[in-house]
């Protein structure tokens, strides 16, 4: 048996997040929370006192939201990133005038700007891995110090431990969206 409550949260009055509590039977020592949509799910143990209840709400949005925050830098935290990654990976010569997320990137990960030193991320990057997009950044990085393709730009990421892996993990991205987006004949009838 499962009781709910509902809760509404929100910053601003007009911005409200709904928190659906389900309490279970089954449920005897773990808490877990989710999204669905515009609503978030925090599941909870039936025993559970409603000051428990609210403790615990808490709990799993602040862990939630932190969570978000990690997957889903904002653009100031993307250029401090980069710029750590440039230390720590390019003894610091990468340094981009801007870096931010953009929609428009169709089937690129990320592009550079040469003359102005700015990087545009792919919004499809978000919610990936933090080393897949560690790489998209570095590779990015790489051609405000080399411009192409070529063995001295592969020769620069090296130094990310990674970068064969990320490739390949946006490579099997790349394939999947592809598979999505391109039916088999069968179902094109």
């Amino acid at each position: 048996m499962r009781a709910d409550t509902r809760y509404r949260l929100g910053v601003a009055h007009d911005d409200p997040t709904s928190v659906e509590v389900r309490r279970s039977r089954r449920r005897t020592a773990t808490v877990s929370a989710y999204r669905d949509g515009d609503r978030t799910i925090v599941a909870i143990p039936a025993r559970f006192s409603r000051a428990q209840e609210r403790e615990w709400v808490a709990k799993m949005l602040a862990r939630l939201e932190d969570k978000e925050r990690r997957r889903k830098p904002s653009d100031d935290e993307l250029l401090s990133r980069a710029e750590s990654l440039s230390a720590k990976y390019l003894g610091g010569r990468a340094t981009p005038s801007s870096v931010r997320w953009a929609s428009n990137q169709g089937r690129r990960w990320g592009s550079c700007t040469l003359l102005d030193g700015s990087i545009r991320i792919s919004t499809r990057v978000q919610g990936m891995p933090a080393w897949v997009l560690d790489y998209v950044l570095l590779h990015e990085l790489a051609h405000l110090l080399h411009a192409g393709h070529g063995p001295s730009f592969w020769k620069i990421l090296e130094a990310y431990p990674k970068t064969e892996r990320a490739r390949g993990f946006l490579e099997g991205a790349s394939y999947a969206q592809d598979d999505v987006a391109s039916p088999t004949s069968d179902e094109e009838d």
